[in-house]
């Protein structure tokens, strides 16, 4: 089992126990804004089962019906982890109109508020590992599961404090305003995982930074050759795609060109973990006296 897989199953775990405290919370205080906190809970859990089946189907090697991998996958499971948080705002929105509506008895305990605290620091210890696992391995289900737990630990403290005042100055109907907060962050926090998403699944190039790393490489290591051109990135989860073409002297035996070309592509490999390189080896009268000169 791969270290990534094993990572989602701990979300998983870290996530169902975190729910219990918080839907313990909302048992002992009868607070819309801890159940609304609690329904939010419920969505990390499911978008952690996503993001495993993501990650372990994102794994499985290249085969004859997807040469290029799998990887793709998981922008797919951070669409869905984005698709789940907007149905948790609609829920928390209804648990709100209830409240509204409803006028129930809020109780006040210590206990109830004490667990939901911990349940905030558990997950956000949990986020901070996560966003940082899923750059390192280039994760995007990961990384938007982290994210999107950071959300949750930011509206798990703005609903505590506004629990404590509703029982400090006896406002009831703060306690719905407060989910209804909720509601509206947890939407925001779906849109952005859902954007992120998108740009993956429409082959976005590598970042600025990334390319400017690639030209220098191709053109530090790229003795031999000429000049390269039409360098073209794509992103896909933590695999790098990468294509360009090197022009070579006409008159330069094909073996050469090949050695050229292994040179480049252990360069950036050894840079750049997970990039995938096409070259296309091109006489010199292919030239363009554009693009990346070799040194």
């Amino acid at each position: 089992m791969s270290l990534r897989l094993r990572v989602g199953l701990a979300s998983i775990a870290i996530g169902l126990l975190v729910l219990a405290l918080k839907a313990g919370a909302y048992w002992l205080t009868g607070s819309v804004a801890l159940l609304s906190d609690a329904l939010e809970t419920i969505v990390n859990v499911a978008s952690s089962v996503a993001t495993v089946i993501a990650v372990w189907f994102a794994a499985k090697p290249a085969d004859s019906n997807h040469p290029y991998g799998h990887d793709k996958a998981e922008y797919f499971a951070a669409v869905l982890v984005g698709v789940m948080i907007v149905l948790a705002a609609i829920s928390i929105f209804f648990a709100a109109w209830r409240g509204f509506s409803g006028h129930d008895d809020i109780t006040f305990s210590a206990l109830g508020i004490g667990i939901n605290l911990l349940g905030a620091l558990i997950n956000g210890a949990w986020a901070w590992f996560l966003v940082r696992f899923g750059r390192s391995s280039r994760s995007p289900a990961l990384t938007a599961d982290g994210k999107h737990l950071f959300t949750d630990v930011a509206s798990s403290a703005g609903v505590v404090t506004g629990v404590l005042l509703v029982f400090a100055t006896g406002w009831h109907w703060l306690d719905s305003t407060l989910a209804v907060l909720v509601g509206l962050t947890v939407l925001w926090s779906g849109w952005n995982v859902m954007k992120e998403s998108v740009s993956g699944l429409m082959d976005e190039a590598a970042s600025d930074e990334v390319l400017t790393k690639i030209r220098t490489l191709i053109s530090d290591h790229g003795e031999g050759a000429l000049e390269a051109h039409d360098l073209r990135t794509r992103l896909a989860g933590r695999i790098t795609f990468i294509d360009f073409h090197l022009v070579v002297p006409g008159s330069m035996p094909v073996d050469t060109a090949h050695d050229i070309c292994d040179r480049i592509e252990e360069a950036i490999s050894a840079d750049l973990p997970g990039a995938r390189v096409t070259i296309h080896v091109e006489p010199e009268h292919k030239a363009k006296h554009s693009g990346i000169v070799v040194l």
